[in-house]
């Protein structure tokens, strides 16, 4: 006479917590398994596993029209004397400034496109 698995659960939910633990040790050595927990990667754990990028490098990819306007912004931000942001503007693709935090790197974004050049967040 085979046992159901309504007879199974039933005879298991009359057990105490004891003797279901008991029960779970004799079926880990029986079967040679293990009842902890197994964590399956899914698409949500995976996409909630990715960290959020916190550091932008604010990119130069060209000047625009307005070169000297854009020359002011990247003086401004980075510190560099005339010739050296005039050089940095000169040879765009360029980094104009690393290691930002994002809204700060969007602010500079944001300057330097007003100004007229082309800009990229990497």
């Amino acid at each position: 006479m085979a046992i159901s698995k309504e007879d199974i659960l039933e005879a298991v939910g009359s057990l105490t917590v004891m003797e279901l633990n008991d029960l779970v040790k004799a079926f880990e050595e029986k079967f040679g398994v293990s009842a902890a927990a197994v964590a399956v990667a899914g698409p949500a754990t995976a996409a909630a596993a990715v960290e959020e990028k916190t550091d932008f490098t604010v990119v130069l990819t060209g000047a625009g029209d307005k070169k000297v306007e854009v020359i002011k912004v990247v003086r401004a931000a980075t510190g560099l004397g005339l010739k050296e942001a005039k050089d940095l503007v000169d040879g765009a693709p360029k980094p104009v400034k690393e290691g930002l935090p994002k809204a700060d790197a969007e602010a500079l974004k944001k300057q330097l496109e007003d100004a007229g050049a082309k800009v990229e967040l990497k």
